[in-house]
């Protein structure tokens, strides 16, 4: 339900304030090249985290973390979180301790997360920000006090971060409203002034997500260029998150050719292809055959390009479909897609996702021994260490950066952890 304007004011005004903190030098946050970023989505609430959302996110009607409701295919580990960031649910684990989840709301915890970028040599985050819910007063407050937490541990803990927008959901006639929250973000906010915030060809970084896909979407390509030539107006540095199929305007994409328009307006072209390969096979075909010519496209156009890998997936217990669908192979099918980039040119690279969970992409802490549930099904790391996706990022880093060579191998630092 849509809040009032004024409410949504007083929301902005309590939640939104210029940084004062500390700033701890780290990665170069004066460019996105050689970088590797995840998405974070930093969605999750739980009862009693003070957001008011119950357990969004985390089950499929909002009530209560119980067997047969799990809207997610990991568990995180939470072993590490202090007491006050671990809240129980109604699952057990083998040995009838109650199984426990944490909340985004909670600074500490997102701090820790930001931290553990650090420790992993990952070089920051797109904090999403999905524009649609934000009518709704408490969603406002949760987005911004998560983007806040963000802010704070990225620099602290010296890694970059960027705000990304999502355009999923949005009604006809609503993207002006990401042009509004951008300028509460920029007056109220001072977020491009802040040390740890991302810059790219001299410019802050915006991403929005969303342009150009072929399903479920009411606004259209011309409202999207009104966007991007606000956002270029306003000094930014624009990314397009964009469908798989937006060179050749096929497969997910739109076939109006004024795609390709909107898209040269805009600085970086991101294609999203999470679930649009499946085997190690499929991501070098992927490789050769649509990132080496997207790059081409690209550069041709004076643009960069960001492509999107990610671990694996899993979408039963949200989605009722194929219970680990695409598998991780112990590490095997996201690390010959970061190989694949990097013979294929990339410059960059978008990792996703840092905490989903949902959809089991998630590279953050998860766990093996999950609750025991006859209703639910959880994916683990199959045995792996907790942190093995977060060491395996870092590495892709740095191979990005041509600090290690090619290999169909994990490298040598992670070899033993796959056996």
């Amino acid at each position: 339900m849509a809040s009032t304007p004024a409410e949504l004011e007083a929301v902005n005004a309590e939640t939104m304030h210029a940084f004062h903190g500390t700033n701890v030098h780290g990665v170069d946050v004066s460019s996105l090249t050689g970088k590797v970023m995840c998405g974070y989505q930093g969605w999750f609430n739980t009862e009693g985290d003070g957001a008011g959302r119950s357990f969004h996110h985390w089950t499929r009607d909002g009530g209560s973390l119980r067997p047969g409701n799990a809207k997610i295919d990991l568990w995180p580990d939470v072993s590490e979180l202090g007491q006050e960031e671990r809240f129980p649910t109604e699952f057990r684990q083998a040995d009838g301790r109650i199984a426990e989840v944490f909340s985004s709301f909670k600074q500490t915890t997102v701090l820790r997360h930001c931290q553990w970028m650090r420790d992993y040599a990952i070089d920051g985050v797109f904090v999403q920000r999905f524009i649609a819910p934000l009518r709704d007063a408490r969603n406002l407050q949760h987005n911004n006090v998560v983007l806040d937490h963000c802010r704070e541990g990225a620099n602290r803990f010296g890694r970059a971060y960027a705000v990304m927008y999502d355009l999923s959901g949005l009604g006809e006639n609503r993207v002006s409203e990401v042009a509004d929250d951008w300028r509460a973000l920029r007056i109220q906010m001072h977020i491009t002034e802040d040390p740890a915030y991302l810059r790219h060809r001299e410019k802050p970084v915006v991403a929005v997500w969303g342009v150009g896909f072929n399903k479920d979407r009411k606004y259209t390509i011309a409202e999207c260029r009104r966007l991007v030539e606000f956002l270029k107006k306003d000094g930014c540095t624009v990314m397009l998150g964009v469908p798989n199929g937006w060179r050749e305007l096929n497969r997910d994409s739109v076939t109006d050719p004024e795609l390709h328009e909107v898209l040269k307006l805009a600085d970086i072209v991101s294609p999203w292809t999470v679930g649009r390969y499946r085997t190690v096979a499929e991501a070098k075909l992927h490789g050769d055959k649509d990132v080496k010519p997207d790059l081409a496209w690209c550069r041709a156009q004076g643009l960069d390009y960001l492509p999107v890998l990610f671990p694996g997936f899993s979408w039963f217990n949200m989605k009722g479909k194929a219970f680990n669908s695409i598998p991780r192979l112990k590490g095997e099918f996201l690390w010959s897609q970061f190989v694949a980039a990097k013979q294929a040119g990339a410059e960059m690279i978008y990792v996703a996702m840092f905490d989903e969970v949902d959809e089991g992409t998630a590279i953050f802490k998860c766990k093996n021994d999950v609750p025991v549930s006859d209703k639910d099904k959880f994916v683990t790391y199959e045995g792996l260490p907790s942190d093995f996706y977060l060491k395996l990022t870092g590495q892709g880093g740095r191979l990005l950066r041509g600090e290690i060579q090619p290999s169909g191998k994990i490298p040598c630092l992670l070899a033993p952890l796959a056996e």
